[in-house]
């Protein structure tokens, strides 16, 4: 059968770097820092104090107080973050099909939250079972897509996707996917994630995934710096309508751009470490490159997983060098983790629409906080250190890899009719 093409025809952001695209996009061009102290709990006794939060976060400007209280805050992103994107596709109650659009949103760890205050009154008490009737549709991570579909009334497809950090890459790629069949017109995708917590922050201090400098936590997220010492935390929410081509065309739909295609790749490596030689990283790219039918000349950017840490930074270049060979040093790549933080589950619906604007912008978005050349990192690799380019963008590729050694990889390009 001949598959559907798939573009873009709305976009919402809820992120440490602004609660709307706009507001995302420019403080990414500027390179702002996301990045803070902690606010959401006492953190004085960790070993990491600063998160990239979503900052003065208050769910009932954009949702009924009591309906705020009965989801927990990675599904309040999820919602405020589909309500832009349905409307800035033009979308509503009046011009939809309900059973032709589907929801498709991830999450990599759901509402940790919900569950450790649940659990943390239970452990105060005298053993009485007492449990908010909401705690398990609050905790678990498939709630925020069932809640979207409710929201705007869609009974289409509708499923979570998890693989850690590649979670909403692998959403995207589902709904691509299930698009490109005809099994629906439009799916609402992408991510969501808060975990902000005392377990969240306990959890990941504990595997010393995340940077230690709290002395200065605005440059603490140093992707490619010879002096990166981990990830800072950052939470939020990416949200994307796809839509099949000739849907968005009857309607008169604005377009974004056009998915060229996705990859989902394994390590079978480690749990937590990349493969020293970023093979899985390797072959997820050229996953999506065969995919899309594009050969490794056509892309020009790459937004790069590029969490800080000293292993994965040095892998992921590995796997860009082995497949680009020269044209890598034509590309123009970057960590906008050093901005938002590593916002795990929605990272890459994040990053995914950071490659989308740069398509639509032709500008590349920076990687800050670069000091301290590594020698371990090729040098004429272009990282596009601590100021943004401009420069013509027909086609960006974004990368995504999760404990349990998930790689995913999404690639969108200029919509040419």
């Amino acid at each position: 059968m001949e598959l559907k093409r798939v573009v873009i025809t709305g976009i919402g952001a809820v992120t440490p770097l602004g609660k709307t695209l706009d507001e995302f996009w420019t403080n990414l061009v500027d390179g702002v820092s996301g990045a803070d102290m902690i606010t959401q709990f006492d953190a004085s006794k960790f070993r990491t104090k600063f998160a990239c939060e979503v900052k003065n976060w208050d769910p009932t400007v954009y949702l009924d107080r009591k309906e705020a209280r009965k989801i927990d805050r990675f599904t309040q992103f999820a919602l405020v973050a589909s309500d832009q994107a349905m409307l800035d596709a033009g979308l509503n109650q009046d011009n939809i099909n309900p059973d032709r659009i589907g929801v498709v949103v991830a999450s990599g760890i759901g509402g940790l939250i919900t569950f450790q205050n649940e659990v943390t009154e239970f452990a105060k008490g005298d053993g009485t079972p007492r449990f908010n009737p909401f705690f398990i549709p609050k905790m678990i991570l498939d709630i925020a897509a069932g809640q979207i579909s409710m929201r705007h009334n869609l009974r289409g497809p509708n499923f979570a996707v998890v693989s850690a950090c590649a979670s909403s890459t692998n959403a995207i790629i589902s709904a691509y996917n299930l698009l490109q069949l005809g099994k629906a017109d439009i799916i609402v995708s992408g991510g969501s994630e808060a975990v902000i917590s005392e377990a969240g922050v306990g959890g990941f201090n504990a595997m010393k995934a995340m940077s230690e400098r709290n002395d200065d936590p605005k440059t603490a997220s140093r992707p490619y710096d010879k002096d990166r010492d981990g990830f800072i935390m950052g939470e939020g929410a990416g949200i994307v309508v796809l839509e099949e081509l000739e849907h968005a065309l009857a309607r008169g739909a604005k377009i974004y751009c056009e998915i060229a295609g996705g990859g989902a790749t394994a390590d079978a490596h480690h749990i937590t470490a990349p493969h020293p030689e970023g093979l899985g990283a390797k072959n997820v790219m050229l996953a999506a490159l065969e995919d899309a039918g594009m050969k490794a000349e056509d892309i020009d950017y790459i937004n790069t997983h590029g969490t800080s840490t000293p292993l994965g930074d040095i892998a992921e270049a590995k796997a860009i060098l082995s497949v680009f060979g020269d044209h890598a040093y034509n590309l123009n790549i970057s960590a906008t983790k050093s901005m938002t933080g590593h916002c795990l589950g929605a990272a890459g619906a994040i990053e995914a629409i950071a490659c989308i604007q740069a398509v639509v912008n032709d500008i590349i978005p920076p990687t800050i906080n670069h000091f301290t050349d590594d020698p371990d990192l090729d040098p004429k690799l272009n990282f596009t250190f601590n100021k943004a380019q401009k420069r013509t963008v027909n086609a960006a590729l974004s990368n995504t890899f999760g404990f349990g050694g998930h790689n995913a990889c999404v690639i969108v390009k200029k919509y040419k009719g």
